[in-house]
């Protein structure tokens, strides 16, 4: 019959099958196939092959179709596909602008000395210069008591402008085949009939990955003018697909429920990086979330089967679950991103679990009373776990209040419970690794490292490296990005000591429990 088949071996699997396809997939993006026969009538010439004489043109207008009026705010005259420029003009805003309305760009890709609403071969995309976000909260001095905003002005969204447009013209001279043209490119292609030629014009594109949340600006009634940078570049055919399709990802995530921070942080994945480093990063984020879920996985694998507290440090997990839910909460204070918070959120929901399975905390309801029964016996102190949290106290909680009291007089917050939040998870991230030592206390006293997860660890430990890189990656508080490099130094003690303390699972320790003993089975007569 067929073997037996691990649920790990299973999902990897999966996953490698997964990055294949998703490979296959962005070859077939960034690949076209050209037309075979150039000369054919199948084939689909571009207008550029001609060299024409070319203007950029920019308006602005109250609607995407220009009813009520438009105004030109650039016009660049000896316009070549192939030089890239970055040009800074002063927009006036229209009054409805003003009282949060919003404004539209009209790019317009036509033939030198002739109007663009007279070019035949002329063409042109419509694009938002405004987007509506809630305003930031104001930070505040909770010493002084500045008078706060209403919760009505920031409950409201409010317009934006978006000082930046970014403007893509593919260059190169492809002939496409009639008969395979990408989907993804026949919405931006506009053809016409020449002689027995079809003759497809510019393919004019507008970077909306480039407009990112930090070059929004507020738009208020005394924004009569706000400066917009317009900046143009040639683009390859492969790069335009690849950011069409990026750009509707972008788009179906926000009709998901994204709002445009959780989009923003997408958008400088791509925008930020160059394509070898994008590639890195799409392999970065599949590694851990992989990594993510296998430890997950053999974690709670662990303490599901994990029958007392023997060898554990019942106050490190204690720690990790007031750690981790603070963490969290810190996260979402701050609006991170989504990447980072839900690996959080799930990771505080198995740590409960955990305190839960290690004190073996029973919930009984009396009616709609609920009473915690706790078993303390399962988690009695151990006397080198008492020790090494006795030292490291007497550092600890000084320096926690220390800090919290600075922060409250000399840092501004957008309230007390910001502050509280803050002031927790600064104690988190800066001692959080002295919480950690205890585990290695009790690793050192038994000289023994069998009692661990060590498949669990394992995955973290990769996943604490690919954090390293992660970090660099995905937008995040800076403190939150230093915890990363601090647990490197804690797996890489783990390391030492499992090299340190071989495991021998047959080993009687001084509890008297051998790790590998098998269950006794029912004797059976003869």
């Amino acid at each position: 019959m067929f073997p037996k088949t691990s649920l790990t071996a299973l999902i990897v699997g999966l996953f490698l099958l997964y990055v294949l396809h998703t490979c296959w997939v962005m070859y077939g993006i960034v690949y076209t196939k050209p037309c075979e026969k150039p000369k054919s009538d199948s084939c689909i010439s571009p207008y550029l092959a001609g060299k024409p004489r070319l203007q950029l043109s920019v308006y602005t207008a109250l609607r995407p179709n220009a009813d009520g009026g438009h105004s030109l705010i650039h016009r660049e005259e000896e316009f070549d596909v192939n030089t890239r420029f970055e040009r800074l003009v002063n927009v006036s805003l229209p009054k409805k602008t003003r009282k949060n309305g919003t404004l539209y760009a009209m790019v317009f890709l036509h033939q030198a000395g002739v109007s663009p609403w007279q070019d035949p071969h002329q063409v042109h995309l419509v694009t938002l210069l405004t987007t509506y976000m809630l305003p930031k909260p104001p930070e505040i001095s909770l010493i002084t008591g500045q008078d706060e905003p209403s919760d009505s002005e920031l409950d409201r969204p409010v317009s934006h402008w978006r000082s930046r447009l970014t403007v893509n013209v593919v260059s190169e001279n492809f002939q496409f085949d009639r008969e395979a043209l990408p989907g993804d490119v026949h919405r931006y292609m506009r053809v016409y009939q020449s002689g027995k030629k079809m003759i497809y014009l510019p393919l004019l594109f507008v970077d909306e990955l480039s407009n990112r949340v930090k070059d929004l600006m507020e738009i208020n009634s005394s924004s009569t003018e706000l400066p917009l940078t317009i900046s143009y570049d040639s683009i390859a055919l492969g790069k335009l697909r690849f950011w069409i399709h990026m750009q509707d990802a972008v788009y179906s995530l926000q009709q998901f429920g994204f709002n445009e921070k959780d989009a923003d942080e997408i958008k400088g994945i791509f925008v930020d990086t160059n394509l070898y480093f994008l590639a890195l990063t799409f392999f970065v984020a599949a590694f851990h979330l992989l990594f993510d879920f296998l430890a997950f996985k053999n974690d709670i694998s662990f303490w599901k089967h994990k029958k007392s507290m023997v060898g554990m440090s019942s106050k490190a997990v204690l720690w990790r679950c007031f750690s981790t839910i603070v963490i969290f909460l810190y996260l979402l204070d701050e609006q991170t991103s989504l990447l980072v918070l839900l690996p959080a959120g799930i990771g505080s929901l198995i740590e409960v679990w955990k305190v839960k399975k290690a004190f073996k905390i029973h919930v009984v309801w009396r009616g709609f009373t609920p009473t915690f029964l706790v078993n303390f016996s399962s988690s009695k102190p151990q006397s080198s776990d008492y020790q090494a949290m006795k030292y490291l106290s007497y550092l600890l909680y000084p320096l926690c209040v220390a800090g919290a009291v600075y922060s409250l007089v000399f840092v501004k917050y957008k309230s007390w419970y910001s502050w509280i939040i803050n002031s927790l998870v600064n104690g988190v991230y800066a001692f959080g690794f002295l919480f950690m030592l205890p585990q290695l206390f009790v690793n050192y006293k038994l000289k023994s490292i069998a009692h661990l997860p060590w498949k669990a660890f394992t995955y973290k430990a990769f996943n604490t490296f690919i954090d390293d890189v992660f970090a660099f990656i995905i937008t995040m508080p800076t403190s939150h990005r230093l915890a990363c490099f601090r647990d490197d130094v804690v797996f890489l003690v783990y390391l030492y000591q499992r090299w340190l303390y071989p495991v021998d699972k047959t080993r009687v320790n001084e509890y008297g429990v051998s790790y590998d003993e098998k269950p006794k089975g029912k004797s059976h007569k003869d």
